[in-house]
Parts: C-alpha cells; structure tokens; sequence
C-alpha cells in the first residue's frame, strides 16, 4: 500500500470521525441538554449573512498575511463569545440583523479594495461586528439546552468558518489568486447590500 491510499484513507476516517462526533456527544448528553452542542455547531450555517462574514474574516486575515492571518480569526470568537453571553442573558443591543448585514459588507469591501489597516484597526473592527454575530447565537438558545455546550458549538463552528477563508485566501500569492480573492470580497459585499436593504424593508 502506497503512501497516498494511507494517506487517503486516514484522511477518511478524520473526517468520519468529525461527522459522527456532535451526534455522538448528542447521544451521551444529559436530558434536558441533548440539543446544545448539535445545534450550536448548526446555528452558525442557519444564515448566508452569518456564513459570508465569518470567511470573509478568513479571508482578509490571509489578504493582510501575519500576524493578521491568526489574530482576526482569533479576535472574532473570542469577542463573538462574549456577544454570545449578552443575547443568552437577554441583555439588548439595537441593530442586531442589520449589525449582521453590515458586517459582511465592511468585510467584502476591505477584501475587493484590498483595505490593510493597522493590524489594531483590524482587530478592534472584527471584534465589533463579532458582537453583532455573537448575541444573534446567544439570543437563540433552544429552551432546555446547555448553554456552555451550546456557546462551544457556534464557537467551534465559527473557527471552521475562518478556517475555510484562510483556505481559500491562502491563494493570494498569486496574481490570479489575488483577483480571485477581491471577487470573493466583492461577493460578499454584494450579499451585505442585498441583506441590508431586506432589513430595511
């Protein structure tokens, strides 16, 4: 057996074993919790918006290179988190979709105009529109389920999110990647127009 059926073949298993994982701990929960971790990891996928600006911090952190490439994604769920603590709470904040909405576009712009801020201006606007992403999960906790459980899963799932843009950014030391990469961002700004106005209708 060559080294790339080996190869093949755990990367199979990984990825099975990270499928089968949230059904298993579902299974193995507490009554009355069995709904946190499932639909944490879940939530983050409920909504294109939600989706759209959570690579696109992946993105822009692998347009801007290091230490952006790990401090974005990284300054994201961290506040996201706390976010998440406010909309479990109850504790208001105004603007939530909309907050959503303009997140992705602020993103898809700094990424199609290829915006390189210093890395403090970055962060501080990531962890700002990561409120908004944050108390919209919080404020979604299923009755009866595990709230750290549930916070854990949308952070996890986030991560893959931001992990997915770096991917997918990483493609920038080339010229076409970097073209790709500013109609990557363009989309998204587009998608943050489009989510805009429905908010404002």
């Amino acid at each position: 057996m060559n080294h790339r059926r080996i190869i093949c073949r755990a990367t199979g298993a990984v990825f099975t074993i990270i499928l089968a994982w949230p059904y298993i701990a579902w299974a193995h929960e507490r009554a009355g919790e069995s709904g946190g971790l499932l639909v944490g990891l879940l939530h983050p996928f409920s909504g294109v918006d939600h989706m759209a600006a959570m690579v696109a911090v992946g993105l822009w952190g692998a347009q801007l290179g290091a230490p952006a490439i790990w401090a974005l994604p990284v300054t994201f769920p961290v506040v996201m988190a706390l976010g998440g603590a406010l909309g479990i709470r109850g504790i208001p904040i105004p603007g939530i979709e909309f907050g959503i909405a303009l997140s992705a576009f602020a993103l898809g712009i700094a990424i199609l105009w290829e915006i390189r801020p210093p890395l403090a201006v970055a962060a501080v606007l990531v962890g700002f529109f990561a409120i908004f992403h944050g108390h919209a999960h919080g404020g979604e906790l299923p009755a009866g389920a595990n709230r750290m459980l549930y916070s854990l899963g949308f952070v996890i799932a986030t991560g893959s999110l931001h992990a997915c843009g770096i991917s997918i950014g990483l493609v920038h030391r080339w010229h076409w990647g970097r073209l790709l990469l500013r109609a990557c961002g363009g989309s998204v700004a587009l998608l943050g127009v489009y989510f805009m106005v429905t908010r404002l209708t």
